[in-house]
């Protein structure tokens, strides 16, 4: 008798242990992918309206970049209404396919590493589920900025060279690659990718850092859980304006390097390609052209790409959690 209790218990056991870990794991995997796969569709999506909204304004500040010529409102206006009367309203759009290209998977990347990288420090620090400090904060948005800048690269080479030449000289994404691969040598599609790194620390540390820091004191001292779009659009033009005017001169040094080969330049380094612009143009005027204009662009960008990626996080969300309370 005692032996056949002992055994009940033991296959009991057996019994009660497991379905918990058949059923439990799959669950949690099955979860986390879609926890994935939402924020690399709401990253895409959220890069690819922002993008598109300022494309003209974006195309505008490169050319004023990679060119000798003074930056001023008056001639931006002037570019951008040139540009409209002699190749027509689209052309405003020129390279926007190519941004398309590159801003999609970037922005997917992005957005979705940053998630993984809160998740990651916050287990790490020890704040599982809650906000992180600053300096955590910081390092997400750093890395999250960097391993989509280095999965990428060379399509914002493409980018900008489509940007700055006229549609005779390039007739699509591919005949880039092939001409720059054939004329200018591989390693071309990866000029200028050291101040793109250089630049893109501070400027998505401080981005997100920015917006998440803004949302979490919104949190504490209205006592509402979530900011409304406008509040959301308004912290996302913070975030905007803060990252970009941070990293500015390097992202003028980045676009010098990446159009040298069609802008009659040669830059070796980021050292000499900043004493040549400064040589040339002068402090201010050379290596923060065209930031007043990035002060009306970034903010509009960087406000509807972080709303956009939140609203549709929660639309995704709440279809999710309807279609699991119908089954």
């Amino acid at each position: 008798m005692g032996n056949g209790v002992r055994e009940g218990q033991v296959d009991f056991k057996r019994q009660d242990v497991e379905p918990v870990t058949s059923t439990h794991l799959p669950s949690e995997d099955n979860q986390e992918k879609k926890k994935v796969l939402n924020s690399l569709m709401s990253g895409a999506l959220a890069g690819a309206v922002a993008k598109t909204a300022v494309a003209p304004l974006d195309r505008t500040k490169i050319m004023f970049q990679v060119s000798s010529k003074r930056f001023s409102a008056k001639e931006a206006y002037r570019l951008i209404y040139r540009t409209y009367l002699n190749e027509g309203f689209w052309s405003l759009w020129r390279g926007n396919s190519a941004t398309m290209v590159r801003v999609i998977p970037y922005a997917a990347i992005q957005f979705c590493a940053h998630e993984e990288y809160k998740q990651l420090l916050g287990s790490y620090y020890g704040f599982q589920g809650k906000a992180l400090t600053p300096f955590p904060r910081f390092i997400a948005g750093s890395l999250a900025g960097t391993t989509a800048a280095m999965l990428t690269y060379p399509l914002d080479m493409v980018r900008a060279r489509m940007a700055v030449t006229p549609k005779e000289m390039y007739s699509n994404i591919v005949h880039v690659f092939i001409r720059i691969s054939r004329e200018e040598g591989l390693k071309t599609l990866y000029r200028g990718f050291t101040p793109t790194i250089l630049g893109v620390i501070p400027y998505a540390g401080l981005s997100f850092f920015t917006y998440e820091t803004l949302k979490k004191l919104h949190a504490d001292h209205s006592g509402k859980l979530q900011p409304s779009p406008p509040e959301r659009l308004l912290f996302g033009a913070c975030a905007g304006l803060i990252g970009q005017s941070a990293s500015y001169p390097l992202d003028v040094v980045r676009r010098r390097m990446q159009t040298a080969g069609v802008m009659g330049h040669t830059y070796s380094s980021i050292l000499l390609t900043m004493q040549e612009i400064i040589r040339e143009e002068g402090l201010i005027r050379g290596l923060y052209k065209g930031l007043s204009m990035n002060w009306v662009k970034g903010p509009i960008a960087v406000g509807i790409s972080f709303t956009t990626f939140d609203l549709t996080q929660i639309l995704l969300r709440k279809l999710q959690h309807s279609t699991n309370v119908e089954r």
